[in-house]
């Protein structure tokens, strides 16, 4: 695609509060409001190149999305985007919002690993039966954490992590080097599990790392070692995690479950060994003017004829 065919001149975004948020829009630029579930206000179906889908919303959009003719980007509010790609086919391209979330999402990480390892979600438990109970906990101190992803929200984990001084192996899709020293490949897994205090996941999901942490890696962990992730439920095979937490053998922090949320009689509910919270990672204050700055940086993009920020499918970009 040229700059000069300026393709985008149309999008929708879920909410008022984002298309006032926009601001004064480039030339040639026409925005309206569109949740992928009624009718959009502003602009006709026909009329609309680019729309951006409502934050962590399990609705089904794919009525919504048929309803277009010449749909040329969906533009995720989220960074990840399993899924998007499926929805509209490889004609449409498809953007995240990598690095809007980062922030947010490795704070949560590093606190999952500070409240279970140093019992402050049990501390809590005893407090509603004011029960006061000091113990010796682990501690994120001179752990031997794994991480695994490297990506933007990977990078800022281990950055927040350095000042707790661990000792910190990283993962990625294959081995490597960065920056910041060696990656090892996801082929290493299960051995490097076998010397690892906490196993952090924030890799993407995708057909590679649908549980990708399974029970030979999770088998591989020592006793009392702490499986936090941040990244899919599907990375982890719930199951298997499941029986390794429910024994007492592991612990669990998890933001991200599968399926979600879990039914109501699902054991990881009333597991001790095992603190839950309801996919919150990314959402923080820090998420709404990022992702209103964000948006404005792509409006200007795609005004300009430029490429999308954050392309995961190139669609009429390849």
């Amino acid at each position: 695609m040229s700059p000069e065919s300026r393709a985008v001149r149309n999008i929708t975004v879920p909410t008022q509060e984002l298309l006032e948020a926009l601001g004064t829009l480039p030339a040639g630029m026409q925005a309206g409001v569109w949740d992928l579930v009624g009718e959009p206000r502003g602009l006709d179906y026909a009329e609309i190149d680019a729309v951006v889908t409502p934050y962590a919303s399990a609705t089904d959009w794919r009525s919504g999305v048929a309803r277009v003719p010449n749909l040329q980007l969906l533009q995720a509010q989220t960074t990840g985007h399993d899924g998007l790609p499926e929805l509209v086919g490889s004609g449409t391209a498809v953007a995240s919002a990598a690095g809007v979330h980062a922030a947010a999402t490795a704070e949560l990480a590093v606190g999952l690993m500070l409240a279970s390892l140093r019992g402050i979600d049990a501390a809590v438990r005893d407090q509603l039966d004011a029960h006061w109970n000091p113990q010796r906990w682990p501690g994120l101190a001179d752990r031997r954490v794994l991480l695994v992803g490297v990506g933007g929200i990977g990078q800022e984990i281990a950055a927040r992590l350095a000042p707790f001084e661990v000792e910190l192996t990283r993962v990625g899709s294959r081995a490597r080097d960065d920056e910041h020293g060696y990656i090892h490949g996801t082929a290493e897994l299960v051995t490097l599990a076998a010397g690892t205090d906490v196993l952090v996941l924030i890799t993407p999901l995708n057909d590679s790392t649908r549980h990708l942490v399974g029970r030979e890696v999770l088998a591989a962990l020592p006793d009392g070692a702490l499986v936090v992730n941040v990244a899919r439920g599907a990375v982890v095979d719930t199951d298997a995690l499941t029986e390794e937490v429910v024994s007492g053998r592991l612990k669990a922090a998890l933001d991200v479950v599968d399926p979600e949320p879990l039914p109501a009689d699902h054991p990881l509910w009333k597991a001790q060994n095992a603190l839950l919270t309801p996919h919150v990672g990314g959402n923080s204050d820090a998420f709404t003017p990022r992702i209103q700055a964000f948006l404005r940086r792509q409006v200007d993009r795609l005004a300009d004829g430029r490429e999308p920020l954050n392309l995961v499918q190139r669609g009429p970009w390849a």
